[in-house]
Parts: structure tokens; sequence; C-alpha cells
């Protein structure tokens, strides 16, 4: 019993004055209050237990966390890292396939710069001569005629610069092609944008395969103007759809199927709040199991070392950037006649 409880349970006890039925009463409340007091200090002794523990367990807790925080913020800057290594190894692959598309062109591009060269050359030639022929009139006196020649020279002069400009567009847009984006979307003619890159593929083609031909068919919508797009970007999409359109033609070409003749078709088409540029063959068309799969990252159904697989996810990416879309409708070759089968890829840009 408590030190103090006891020395009031001996008071009552001994004080004589305390009635028989009093002390009783005093003695019961004594030893309720002991009771009580001895449960307050079991409680609070316990309470002191479940503090210690308690305080044990946050300071384990607290150091597993600092320990989980530790690792977290580790694997923060592993996943940072690789993210880095991703995006590096993204944009070389991405790179990669710039300079593989631009492989394509080689040829085309040497075959395009070759007619505007042809046509300078010949025309210094003419103007050479010219220029001989001007002299020799001036020294007869003859002066309405060397006016004549030089009226001549001038001509000429004016279709060799015509034909230099267009060698250097060449060059530019091949430059255009091989560099990265900018990302700044610029007032471009895409009507002459889809028709340069038609002609660059079908010459390039034609240049590593002297078998290959197909009939190239275009129509123009000359009401769409000049559009805000990226032009490297929407360029590389033309061309790898138009690639690969000529790939699929001459892939059924290669079949020997009676009747059949490969025709490829670039059109362009203003629409209310968007333009339509397609790309569309007579090939043999995409099956069904492989329609779901043709935008997917490094799918694709060329021979090994002949295709990456990224054409057309990135393409589909770029459009997905311009805030268009990339879409495809096709026939595949099942119990269909020759002349039905084909695909055709639409871009759809929106008027910015």
């Amino acid at each position: 019993m408590n030190q103090l409880l006891q020395t009031i349970l001996d008071f009552i006890q001994q004080n004589e004055k305390i009635t028989a039925e009093e002390k009783e009463m005093l003695l019961k409340a004594v030893k309720k209050v002991d009771s009580d007091l001895t449960i307050s200090e079991f409680k609070l002794e316990r309470t002191e237990k479940v503090k210690r523990t308690t305080a044990i367990l946050l300071e384990e807790t607290i150091e597993e966390l600092e320990q989980k925080r530790k690792a977290i913020e580790e694997t923060n800057v592993a996943l940072q890292n690789s993210l880095e290594e991703l995006k590096s190894a993204q944009t070389q692959l991405i790179q990669s396939e710039k300079m593989a598309s631009l492989g394509e062109l080689t040829a085309g591009i040497a075959h395009e710069i070759q007619n505007p060269l042809n046509f300078v050359n010949n025309f210094s030639d003419v103007s050479t001569e010219l220029v001989d022929e001007m002299n020799e009139e001036i020294d007869k006196g003859n002066l309405d005629d060397a006016k004549q020649i030089a009226e001549d020279l001038k001509q000429n002069l004016v279709k060799i610069n015509h034909h230099g400009k267009r060698a250097g567009d060449i060059v530019k847009g091949m430059l255009q092609h091989s560099r990265t984006s900018s990302g700044q979307k610029e007032l471009t003619d895409i009507n002459e944008l889809a028709d340069e890159y038609f002609r660059l593929a079908y010459h390039g083609l034609r240049a590593k395969d002297k078998n290959f031909n197909a009939a190239m068919k275009t129509d123009y919508d000359i009401s769409i103007g000049l559009i805000k797009i990226i032009p490297q970007d929407i360029g590389r999409v033309v061309l790898n759809l138009i690639t690969n359109a000529f790939y699929v033609v001459n892939e059924k070409k290669k079949l020997n199927i009676t009747g059949y003749e490969p025709v490829v078709t670039v059109t362009t088409k203003q629409h209310a709040g968007h333009i339509e540029v397609c790309v569309k063959d007579n090939g043999n068309g995409i099956p069904e199991k492989v329609l779901e799969k043709i935008f997917q990252p490094f799918f694709t159904t060329k021979p090994t070392g002949q295709g990456t697989g990224l054409g057309l996810s990135l393409s589909y990416d770029i459009i997905k950037a311009h805030g268009g879309e990339l879409k495809v409708e096709t026939k595949a070759n099942e119990g269909l006649p020759v002349g039905e089968t084909g695909s055709t890829f639409k871009i759809l840009l929106p008027f910015n």
C-alpha cells in the first residue's frame, strides 16, 4: 500500500473518536483509493512501456524510411540516367533512319541535279559562242545584229539562272532532309514538297535497280496554297510512304501476274479545316494480322537489312505532333481481282 495511505489507515484505526461504522466506511474508501492508485500505477507503467516500445519502433521506422528514401533517390538517378540514354539512343535511331532515307534519295538527287546542270552547261557553251559572234558583229559595225545577239545572250543567262536555282533548291532540300529538325513550322507548298520527293524516290530506285519501273500519277489541289508545317519532318513522312509504295508494287511486279502494271499515285486535297495528302499503291494490300502492327516501332515485313521498322512509327509520331492523323485504307490480296488490291496512306494535317 502507498505509504501515505498507510499512515491515513493507521490514524483511522487508532482514533477512538471515530465510531466503528465510520471506521469501516473510511477503511473501505482508503482501500478503494489504494486499489485505484495501484491500477493507475499499473496503467502508467504499461503506458511508459508502450511509449518506450513505440519510440524504439518509430526510430527503427524513421531509419528504414531514410534507407528507402535513399534507395528511391538512387533509383530515380538511375532511371534518369536510363531515360537520358534512351533519349540519346532514340535520337541516334531517328538520325540513322534519316540517313538511311537520305541514302535512298542519293541517286535520285544526282539524277535531278544532272538535268539542270546539263542545261546550265549547254546554255553556257551556246552563250560563249554568242559572245564571239556579238564581238564579230560589233567589229563589223553591225550594231543591230549585235544587239539581237545580246538579247539572245540575256535570255540564255535567264535560263542559266533558272536552272542554277533549280539545282540549288534540290541541294537545299537534301540538306533540309538530313539535318536535325528545328521544330519551327514554316510556310510550305505541300504540293511542291510531295512532288519533289515523288521524283527523287523514283529516280533513286531506278538508279539502284534498272529493272524497276512504275507509273507515277499525281493530282494536286492547287487551291491549298502555303501551309504551316515543319518541312523536314513532313517531307520525311511523305518520302517514307512513297518509298514503301514503290517497294510493294515492285514486289508484286516480281510475281509476274498477267495484266498487272505497278502504279503509285500521290494526291493532295483541301477539306474543311484540314488538308489531305494521299499515297496510294496497287500492291497486294496489307493482311489484317499485319495491319494492327504496322505503326509499332521496329515492326517490318521487309527482309533483314532492307528496313529498320522505324519509318511508319516515326511518321505516325510526326503527324501526331503536328496535330494531324495518319490513316491507312487497304484491300488485301484475298480473292480480289488484281486491279482491286492495294493500300492508301492518308496524312491529315490541320490548317495553322
